[in-house]
């Protein structure tokens, strides 16, 4: 009888950590679908779709790196950014490959360690590291803030 009692219990708890297991890697799943489509809109030019993965008070910095100009930390509104999204020339083409995601979820907050390599018309200009905080509003994940670093 122990023994029954015991390898129902011992069943339990694999079946607990199995579903846990499932329902952080479905989590993971949805916050990096919310920075893919940020990037699907980012290289369409497509303002429209950036913003609807992203919060209306959305913080955006940027961090240039450079040792004969030193570090710079620039601000941009979200407005800026969706602007400066919308005038990129069609002749130019551009591409940020993302190169892994490191996801970390806490409840209703996520935080996403994205390095990145960045090509103007085919060619290497700059790479860095992305990061994304984003929140769960309801049933779907907004980004928050966004820093980057470039360097050449």
């Amino acid at each position: 009888m122990v023994f029954n009692n015991f390898m129902t219990m011992k069943i339990y708890i694999i079946v607990f950590f199995l579903l846990f297991g499932l329902s952080a890697n479905a989590q993971k799943k949805e916050v990096q679908q919310c920075i893919e489509s940020f990037f699907e809109g980012f290289h369409q030019r497509d303002s429209i779709k950036i913003k609807l993965v992203c919060s209306e008070k959305m913080i955006l910095q940027s961090i240039s790196e450079s040792t004969a100009k030193g570090n710079k930390l620039s601000n941009e509104t979200a407005n800026e950014f969706y602007k400066s999204i919308a005038s990129i020339p069609t002749t130019l083409k551009f591409q940020e490959k993302i190169l892994s995601y490191n996801i970390q979820i806490d409840g209703s907050m996520a935080h996403v360690w994205a390095p990145y390599e960045f090509y103007l018309n085919d060619k290497f200009s700059h790479s860095g590291v992305n990061t994304f905080t984003l929140f769960k509003e309801k049933d779907s994940w907004k980004i928050i803030y966004l820093i980057d670093t470039r360097r050449k």
